[in-house]
């Protein structure tokens, strides 16, 4: 019963949908009753009346190429008026739409870990190439909105989770302006508080816990691919020093410089069940772009995370950063990096080390260098040599920024995810 009443709700008023089955309808009549003349299946009577065999094929074939054409106009119709009411903003190019989701749905299974803008700009270049997108979300940020949410509410910092659904979001210009949009100070308590980390702080006191919040989002937002954190326990990120001493907070972290390790308190928190799915179902992992110490290394950390990159059979893929992070990794060339994350976990988590080999104009570099940040060098034969396989590409923009393209950053990941994989089989 509920069936037929779900068909019958596509004949109501108002659908532009009846018109159109009506003339398919029609057509089906008609290009029936031509094949039955064709054949010459009506009775000898009916023939006869029409003038005989040869004048009964004529009126048949006139008949059913009417009632064919009656059909393609119906379909079309029919197909157009659907079109209209889903993709109000692309009925003419409707073949171009699928098109592209079809492919978009048919693309490499790809799971990234990192946070902060390094994590969207990859998702952004991603994307355009395959729905088949899971992020892992770092969730130790205690500075700003995401912060203050976390003490007031309990909830997880959301910020960087904010980032990478808009990021993934279809209109994702809007969408960044929606969720980014901060209040200002005039704004009472409500000041310096970004209206996505309210959205998604709020859905957590209604769906009772954050990844179903988050979940939520995916809906509301409508975006191509997932978006999870590592872990759903409340936790801080620490930093021990070179001289021995303690800090704790990610902002204090990523002041403290001469980091000597970092941890997390508590320290073993479990992992999202749908997470460690993620990483085993993926064909390629990607770890960063992102801050190595506050971005990257908090979601390695958690154990059952860093156990499933090592086990999954994904091509793994480590992507250094194009600068050095003032206070956090000053003077670190990639090996440098790749040598911290592999110190930290005790074992390698990925096989491939992707670094960029060009290099920004010199305003730019003079621009960095006055923040006391450098290019990061791409030393791949000390990568080689630490049983890494470095992969050298252009890969940053052409702006006044030095950071990653995400087209270009996208299309060296997806080529090497495609050549192994193809090697594979």
């Amino acid at each position: 019963m509920r069936s037929l009443r779900r068909l019958l709700r596509w004949l109501q008023p108002g659908m532009r949908i009846k018109r159109w089955v009506a003339l398919i309808l029609l057509g089906l009549v008609g290009a029936g009753v031509g094949v039955l003349l064709i054949a010459n299946l009506f009775a000898y009577e009916l023939t006869a009346r029409v003038g005989g065999p040869l004048a009964a094929s004529f009126w048949g074939t006139l008949a059913s190429v009417v009632g064919i054409g009656l059909v393609i106009a119906g379909v079309r119709g029919l197909v157009r008026s659907i079109a209209s009411a889903l993709l109000p903003h692309s009925e003419d190019r409707l073949a171009d739409v699928v098109w592209q989701q079809r492919r978009r749905d048919s693309g490499v299974r790809v799971l990234a870990i990192g946070g902060g803008t390094g994590l969207a700009t990859l998702l952004r270049g991603l994307k355009g190439s395959t729905s088949n997108l899971t992020a892992i979300v770092a969730v130790s940020d205690d500075g700003g909105s995401s912060g203050r949410l976390q003490r007031e509410l309990g909830v997880l910092p959301p910020g960087d989770i904010r980032n990478c659904l808009a990021a993934l979001a279809d209109d994702e210009q809007l969408m960044s302006q929606l969720l980014r949009y901060r209040f200002d100070g005039e704004a009472g308590d409500l000041s310096g508080h970004s209206l996505g980390n309210l959205l998604i702080a709020a859905l957590t006191q209604i769906a009772g816990d954050f990844d179903e919040a988050v979940r939520q989002m995916h809906e509301i937002l409508a975006i191509r691919g997932r978006v999870l954190p590592p872990t759903t326990v409340r936790l801080a990120l620490c930093a021990e020093l070179s001289d021995g001493s303690h800090v704790k907070g990610e902002t204090k972290v990523s002041k403290a410089g001469s980091i000597k390790r970092v941890y997390l308190d508590p320290p073993d928190p479990p992992a999202l069940p749908e997470a460690l799915e993620a990483i085993y179902d993926a064909e390629l992992v990607v770890i960063g772009p992102g801050s190595l110490y506050t971005s990257v290394l908090p979601n390695l950390l958690v154990p059952d995370i860093a156990r499933a990159l090592r086990e999954t059979s994904a091509v793994r893929v480590y992507v250094c950063n194009v600068m050095t992070q003032p206070g956090e990794t000053d003077g670190y060339r990639a090996s440098d990096h790749v040598a911290a994350i592999e110190a930290h976990l005790g074992s390698p988590v990925f096989e491939y080390v992707l670094v960029n080999d060009a290099r920004p104009d010199r305003q730019v570099l003079a621009r960095y260098a006055a923040e006391k940040a450098d290019m990061v060098v791409p030393d791949v034969y000390t990568l080689a040599r630490m049983g890494y396989i470095p992969v050298r590409r252009s890969l940053i923009s052409h702006d006044n920024w030095a950071r990653h393209d995400p087209k270009k950053l996208a299309r060296a990941l997806l080529s090497l995810a495609e050549r192994e994989l193809a090697v594979a089989l």
